[in-house]
């Protein structure tokens, strides 16, 4: 039960914004997972927002057959969004340590 609640034996990688922007640049979809009032206050340029609380509803929005990279304010909700993608079946799932925070910090592309 305990694996089950935090994640142990996870596969899901982390990488940083650069590298993050470097693949969403090759093709990967970023999903934005925080919720709404922080999505407005800006979010990375050509990212899905899916906040977590509809993930369950919205993950058909999400493709099966693409990288896909998630990001929220600092990496903790993605990493619980990339985890619910790889339970579902996902294989090509990758965490955005550091978040939208570092995003704006690295001032990378705003939406």
């Amino acid at each position: 039960m305990f694996e089950k609640l935090f994640g142990a034996g996870s596969s899901v990688a982390d990488i940083d914004v650069q590298e993050a922007k470097r693949r969403q640049d090759a093709g990967a979809l970023l999903v934005d997972v925080r919720e709404l009032h922080e999505w407005q206050e800006g979010h990375a340029r050509g990212a899905l927002h899916v906040p977590l609380g509809d993930f369950d509803r919205r993950m058909g929005d999400i493709p099966k057959d693409r990288e896909v990279l998630l990001i929220c304010r600092s990496g903790n909700r993605s990493r619980t969004a990339a985890r619910l993608l790889e339970r579902a079946g996902y294989t090509l799932v990758v965490n955005v340590q550091g978040g939208t925070s570092a995003w704006i910090r690295q001032a990378l592309p705003l939406g």
